[in-house]
């Protein structure tokens, strides 16, 4: 049996002297079946490391990491509104839009102060100039509709009197120049006499008197689009996933971070992909709709009563506001939120919305 060799072994030789050690001060004491000596383990303790408590750490007075900066700027993301009207039975006209979110919309803006508010197009609906068949309920409300948008238009500057407006062409925006081409092509691209850099006057942008408001429009779906800096860019967007998240399709195909509008649901979506430098991450987002989400819009999911009224519906779609804080410089850095609203109520920045 081999024996401990150690010197610093507590172990006390009996049973005719008490401390007594050999000569060479070693214990002797057998080992066990590990090879360790049983005196040795028991007086210095585990040969593996203890867990004990982490170390006694006094706090530093707080400082605030966050610093203030003039150079971060802001704007409003404004989703499809399809402002457009149907007749109820009693034969007042019905919005599709939603005046409760175009309202918090409105009170977002006021409060956010931002630098420029992008529409992402589809803010008027216009039914009856699409290729779908539409009952007599939805007939005879364009001049309605136009009316609203240009109150609309007046609305938002009155709300951010000192940003950059800019309105993109959506789908429903292209239905009116269509339309022309199909039905009236002679009508087509006529001006005011005399005005060749005015709008043509059957277009939105002449309708809805844009240029009295110093709202920029930009024609050209599904082309158009507004750059927020080097790194984000807004579209209306021609891609529909129902079964899933749109998102993803434009993380799949586009380069940069992009908000899109279109589907009329809130989604988010990032994803990381490797760089020569590193790791680069995009983000595709929607911020929702401002329309009405009960089957007032007309859709291949709705559905009329016999008087060619819509039913209620409710569609999968989600109001909300988006709002981007980014720089113009430097990284061209920014930061995306969604404030989603429901049923005239949201929350922005712990202040509380409510419509009337």
């Amino acid at each position: 049996m081999k024996q401990c060799e150690g010197t610093d072994c507590n172990y006390k030789f009996e049973p005719k002297t008490a401390n007594q050690r050999y000569a060479d001060n070693s214990c002797r004491k057998t080992l066990d079946k590990d090879g360790i000596c049983r005196v040795r383990r028991e007086s210095r303790g585990p040969l593996w490391p203890v867990v004990n408590q982490g170390p006694a750490i006094r706090l530093p007075k707080p400082r605030s990491v966050a610093k203030k900066t003039a150079k971060y700027k802001k704007c409003v993301v404004v989703p499809d509104a399809q402002i457009g009207y149907y007749r109820g039975r009693d034969g007042k006209l019905e919005p599709t839009h939603d005046e409760k979110a175009i309202e918090i919309m409105l009170a977002i803006v006021r409060d956010v102060k931002p630098d420029s508010v992008v529409c992402v197009g589809d803010n008027l609906d216009f039914p009856t100039l699409g290729k779908y068949i539409t009952t007599p309920a939805y007939q005879q409300t364009m001049q309605a509709s136009i009316d609203r948008a240009t109150t609309f238009c007046a609305q938002l500057r009155e709300a951010a009197p000192s940003a950059k407006i800019v309105w993109l062409a959506g789908n429903h925006e292209e239905r009116m120049p269509k339309y022309l081409l199909v039905n009236a092509v002679a009508a087509y691209g006529i001006r005011k006499g005399n005005t060749p850099d005015s709008w043509p006057v059957l277009t939105v942008p002449y309708l809805a008197r844009m240029d009295d408001f110093g709202v920029e429009y930009r024609p050209g779906y599904p082309a158009s689009d507004f750059w927020i800096n080097e790194k984000l860019r807004i579209i209306h967007g021609d891609r529909v996933k129902s079964s899933g998240s749109t998102a993803h399709i434009y993380l799949n195909s586009e380069k940069t971070s992009v908000i899109y509008g279109h589907i009329h649901r809130i989604e988010t979506a990032f994803k990381t992909r490797e760089d020569f430098d590193g790791s680069r991450t995009t983000m595709a987002a929607s911020p929702g709709c401002l329309a009405r989400i009960d089957g007032a819009v007309p859709s291949t999911k709705g559905g009329v009563d016999l008087d060619g009224r819509p039913l209620v519906r409710y569609e999968n779609w989600q109001q909300g506001v988006g709002i981007v804080t980014y720089e113009t410089t430097g990284q061209h850095k920014f930061f995306y939120e969604v404030t989603p609203i429901y049923n005239g109520w949201a929350i922005y920045k712990d202040k509380e919305y409510f419509a009337k």
